[in-house]
């Protein structure tokens, strides 16, 4: 019988925090421990380290996702496991996971089998607080704005342009649109307002791009939180918020130090959602683990479309990051429902099939080149695999000048990946990388737009509302046209189409809303419908999570 995840973790032995930060040169009086396996990593220690050579950065991105699944968490662990086997100094850098999750349907996000960060339970719930802290820092923000408007409103914001929500880390549908102040006079003015996810807010997105605590502030206090009648802008500061809230995050903002089943280091710190925001892990997290690992191994959400065009046209331009490598990590089954086959049916040979799901793994690896960017296939092997199809995968790959390697580190761990490893360190040692961002700061935001959507999405053109062409001037105006775009819209394929599978060409990109994110120093540039507030399925994963007779989590996943 296979053990489920929760179970292999419990397994684990694992080494007190203050050994595995010595392997990286972490002295136990840097570490802020949160119990014996966990800890934040102090500013004062990330200063030091400054002067340090700079590492080899690695992208792990993937398909589009399917129901089949992908792992690209699971094979970002493994390759930091896979690299430290072969003898490299390494260390992964992972996103922190969201509530709402797992107690929905997608589950936690600490890797799978064998390819898992420890604790798990620990990670995937509570953790070190700091998805609390961004909640506390964003309603703090929305109590200050209504406290504001009923004290008299000096600043003339108009109740009907506010433009900050509150978060809750939950699936709570309910909470999607509200009537706040209700109850009389003293409760204040009644006005539709909202929740949106935790991950969603725009406090997560600049705890993830701020270099330190003077940036975050900075960041916080350039806020848009909504407008006055004469559509002027009212920042965060202006209700002089930024402080506040910078000392809710203080703790917030240093990177947590967890482990691998193989005692390895990793940093799992901010999560930003992959549509509304740019869905990487910090840039304190990665660029510290840069100064004091040889190799470091990171993830972006959803597929390449997505997750790695913002990794390399957000966080690597405001962040000044060079990446070596690029993993593109697909199956074999989710490339069979790219092919056309129905979910029952992905257990049953079908090279075909495989072949023509292919072409999205082959676009996204075109892709990537246009960063400069050499790039790797990872094939995340499942015991349904047959060699005819991973031969085709392999062949496909080369087709388009790139290999695939199949993987297992899910059963095998570190071992199950070292051909990838090896790979990888000749990719980044090559020489081959040159990366350049997909468009300059100074092209219009339209036209960046319109080029992510013909270079990345292969669509013919985009078809913007007319409200958005006035607002994008309107943006520009105000002096914000330099900054990158953040596109929102599915994950599930190159069009804003989820059903539309593989690699369609020639469809039409429509952008219904741009919003101005002012602080985390982005454009999103809605295409179609995106929840920031996700619902619970009719059978949520909590309906399973429950405590046992001895006091152990089971249900998570």
């Amino acid at each position: 019988m296979v053990k489920s995840d929760i179970e292999v973790a419990r397994e684990a032995k694992m080494k007190p925090i203050v050994d595995v930060g010595a392997k990286i040169g972490v002295p136990a009086e840097a570490l802020l421990n949160y119990g014996p396996y966990k800890a934040k990593i102090s500013q004062e220690f990330i200063n030091s380290v400054q002067s340090n050579k700079t590492g080899k950065l690695i992208l792990v991105t993937a398909i589009n996702p399917t129901p089949a699944g992908e792992g690209k968490t699971t094979t970002t662990v493994g390759l930091g496991d896979g690299l430290n086997r072969i003898g490299k100094r390494a260390m992964s850098c992972l996103r922190e996971p969201s509530l709402g999750p797992c107690f929905g349907v997608k589950g936690g996000a600490a890797g799978g089998g064998y390819a898992q960060v420890v604790p798990m339970e620990d990670i995937n719930l509570h953790f070190t607080g700091d998805f609390h802290a961004i909640t506390s820092a964003n309603n703090l923000l929305a109590a200050l704005i209504d406290n504001h408007i009923y004290w008299g409103n000096s600043l003339g914001l108009d109740p009907r342009r506010i433009t900050w929500r509150r978060v809750l880390d939950m699936n709570d549908r309910a909470l999607r649109s509200i009537v706040n102040s209700l109850g009389g006079v003293s409760n204040g003015f009644p006005r539709e307002d909202g929740f949106d996810i935790t991950v969603a807010s725009e406090v997560m997105a600049i705890l993830c791009l701020a270099k330190d605590l003077k940036d975050l502030e900075k960041r916080l206090g350039a806020i848009v939180v909504g407008y006055t009648r004469d559509k002027k802008p009212v920042y965060a500061r202006d209700v002089k918020a930024d402080g506040s809230m910078t000392v809710l995050l203080k703790d917030a903002l240093m990177p947590n130090l967890v482990q691998t089943l193989e005692n390895n280091p990793v940093f799992i710190h901010g999560g930003p959602f992959a549509n509304i925001a740019h869905g990487c892990n910090s840039v304190l997290a990665t660029t510290t683990a840069l100064k004091i690992a040889d190799y470091v191994v990171t993830e972006a959400g959803f597929g390449a479309d997505l997750g790695a065009e913002k990794f390399y046209d957000i966080k690597c331009r405001m962040a000044g990051l060079a990446p070596s490598a690029t993993v593109v990590v697909a199956t074999i089954r989710a490339l069979k429902m790219h092919g056309g086959v129905a979910k029952d049916e992905l257990k049953n040979e079908n090279v075909a099939a495989v072949g023509k799901g292919c072409e999205n793994m082959k676009r996204h690896i075109e892709n990537m080149k246009k960063f400069g960017v050499p790039a790797v296939i990872a094939i995340n092997k499942f015991i349904t695999d047959t060699d005819a199809e991973v031969a085709e995968v392999k062949r496909q790959a080369e087709s388009v000048g790139a290999k695939a390697i199949l993987c297992s580190h899910w059963a095998e761990g570190g071992a199950g990946i070292e051909e990838l490893a090896h790979h990888v360190v000749a990719l980044c040692e090559g020489g081959t990388a040159s990366f350049k961002p997909l468009y300059p700061d100074a092209m219009p935001l339209l036209e960046k737009i319109r080029t992510i959507a013909k270079e990345i999405y292969r669509a013919a053109d985009i078809a913007p509302d007319a409200s958005v062409v006035t607002a994008l001037r309107d943006i520009e105006a105000a002096g914000y046209g330099h900054l990158p775009i953040c596109m929102a819209k599915t994950q599930y394929s190159f069009s804003t189409d989820p059903n539309s599978r593989g690699a369609p060409t020639g469809h039409v990109v429509p952008v219904r809303e741009v919003i101005l994110s002012a602080g985390a120093g982005f454009i999103v540039a809605v295409c179609g419908e995106i929840m920031r507030m996700p619902g619970l399925p009719k059978v949520p994963s909590a309906d399973f999570i429950k405590l046992n007779d001895k006091g152990q989590i089971e249900g998570l996943f």
